[in-house]
């Protein structure tokens, strides 16, 4: 569904990501794990198209979209979920849903889509007419992924889903994510809750100072004496 070829990331003159080469299933959760500045997020925004300084090759299925900007990928149907949520937080849950159904063919199936939503998120549905700012950090971050959602992802992108969320809402969110993949939802996750996500993912990529140093089946990688010692403190 997603794959990433040779990919080359820069911030000016300095060089981010070296060689990245990764593969995203349909309906597979993918896991990128590893240390604060290893270049994950940075992945990410390349991945959406928010970062210009690239080189490689990003595609969809059989096409490419590394050329395209940012709102052409999101068409393409690559939706990301950013960092610390990124909320408008003085709209209503639904104003906030409806702004990610905001392409015409997410638009012509936005009220089912809400719908679906709700059904999903039923927190959603109770909370519609309150304000973002008024939710709390988990249920700010449920209408995160809800509005990406309204968008009818291929893709969908989570960069540190769990940051800052008390313990009851990091459970909440896997097994939201696992009833996404049960739906043949495709998920590739940023996440320092190592364990979580490696005991979820399908398959997990380690990243170090840019480079892809790991990679493995998700449940292997979490029994692997290296990622042991460098990022669970064993």
């Amino acid at each position: 569904m997603l794959s990433v070829e040779k990919l080359d990331a820069f911030y000016g003159p300095v060089q981010i990501l070296h060689d990245i080469n990764l593969a995203v299933g349909s309906g597979q959760i993918v896991a990128l794990v590893g240390a604060n500045a290893a270049g994950k997020s940075t992945l990410m925004f390349s991945l959406a198209g928010l970062r210009t300084a690239c080189r490689g090759r990003i595609s969809i299925g059989e096409e490419r979209i590394d050329a395209l900007p940012a709102y052409e990928r999101v068409l393409r149907g690559l939706v990301l979920v950013p960092e610390r949520r990124r909320l408008f937080p003085f709209m209503t849950v639904l104003e906030n849903l409806e702004m990610g159904a905001y392409c015409a063919a997410a638009r012509k199936a936005r009220k089912a889509t809400i719908e679906q939503v709700y059904a999903l998120l039923p927190v959603l549905a109770e909370r519609r007419g309150q304000t973002a700012a008024s939710l709390s950090g988990g249920e700010q971050q449920m209408l995160a992924i809800g509005r990406a959602l309204m968008a009818k992802p291929q893709v969908l992108l989570l960069d540190e889903p769990t940051e800052g969320l008390a313990p009851i809402y990091v459970n909440l969110l896997f097994e939201l994510l696992r009833t996404l993949r049960e739906r043949g939802q495709t998920i590739l996750i940023v996440e320092q809750n190592v364990h979580h996500v490696l005991r979820t993912a399908d398959r997990a990529y380690v990243l170090e100072n840019g480079r892809i140093a790991m990679q493995g089946a998700g449940a292997e990688l979490l029994n692997d004496e290296r990622l042991k010692v460098a990022y669970l403190g064993l």
